[in-house]
């Protein structure tokens, strides 16, 4: 089936990958201009750069706008963290005590703040990371799965060249412009998701824990939610960063169909510049619209 993308050739592409809306020889992608100038209206209302990647895994199609331009990706790693943490230890292990200590604690760390000098599971880590977007959490995960070289070795081994990894929480975060550190794609983060939450990357079982980890998110509810069908379930896992960056990656279970997997990363030029919900809100219900 062919494949429909809207794109945009502005901005620059960083690692030689097409402008978001080229065709490749190994995709049939048609660019659709309606969407194109529906995106950029987007882009400037909002007062910022938009890149989207969309995909129907029943229906094979596509929509994708700047689609491998690189955005910090915030906290929207922590859901792959929990992921390669996941598939790297047995249901055992996942039980296993960690030891909390105050140097563990960073900036936004709700849960983790509450057991300094006690203990935590690997799963009640997971489940801090991705539901509470714990920024401890997350950064324990890392260590768990080797750094972040250890988070670009696992994406790698799903087929990911484009991901940076780069730092840990907050610095993860500065998102400068221009600053490859800790960069994604929107392409590569709704691909990634697909393989974990929907595809063959993790067993049934740590599949099904990590998709009730997205869909029992506690941050997420003014995003992507917001914008599809309330009848639509949603599991998915947010990201904030400088320069209004504000991100999410979900999956989207319409009622009686494959899941669509998307990726709605934002950013802006200034330092301190506002975040906005509502651009990821709009752009999740332009998806929503197009695929039906």
């Amino acid at each position: 089936m062919a494949v429909l993308v809207a794109g945009c050739s502005a901005g620059q592409v960083s690692g030689g990958a097409p402008p978001a809306g080229t065709t490749t020889a190994s995709s049939a992608e048609a660019v659709d201009a309606a969407l194109v100038r529906e995106f950029a209206q987007l882009e400037g209302k909002y007062d910022a750069r938009l890149g989207v990647y969309a995909v129907d895994t029943g229906r094979g199609r596509a929509v994708a706008y700047r689609a491998d331009e690189r955005f910090a990706y915030a906290s929207t790693f922590k859901a792959f963290a929990a992921a390669l943490v996941l598939d790297a230890t047995t249901p055992q292990q996942l039980e296993e005590s960690v030891p909390i200590r105050a140097a563990d604690l960073v900036a936004n760390s709700p849960v983790v703040e509450r057991a300094v000098g006690g203990t935590m599971t690997w799963r009640e880590l997971c489940d801090a990371a991705v539901r509470y977007s714990d920024n401890a959490a997350g950064n324990l995960l890392l260590r768990r799965i080797g750094g972040p070289a250890g988070l670009k070795a696992g994406l790698a081994a799903l087929g990911d060249q484009v991901t940076s990894a780069d730092r840990y929480e907050p610095d993860l975060s500065s998102a400068i412009p221009g600053d490859p550190r800790d960069t994604s794609t929107p392409r590569a983060m709704a691909t990634n998701l697909r393989q974990f939450a929907v595809g063959s990357a993790l067993s049934e079982e740590d599949q099904m824990l990590l998709n009730d980890w997205l869909r029992n998110n506690t941050t997420g509810k003014d995003v992507i939610r917001a914008g599809v069908p309330r009848d639509w379930t949603v599991g998915d896992k947010t990201g904030s960063a400088d320069y209004g960056g504000r991100n999410d990656i979900a999956v989207l279970w319409p009622p009686g169909r494959d899941p669509i997997v998307i990726a709605v990363l934002t950013s802006r030029d200034k330092e301190g510049a506002e975040r906005s919900d509502a651009l990821v809100a709009d752009t999740a219900r332009v998806v929503a619209r197009v695929f039906g």
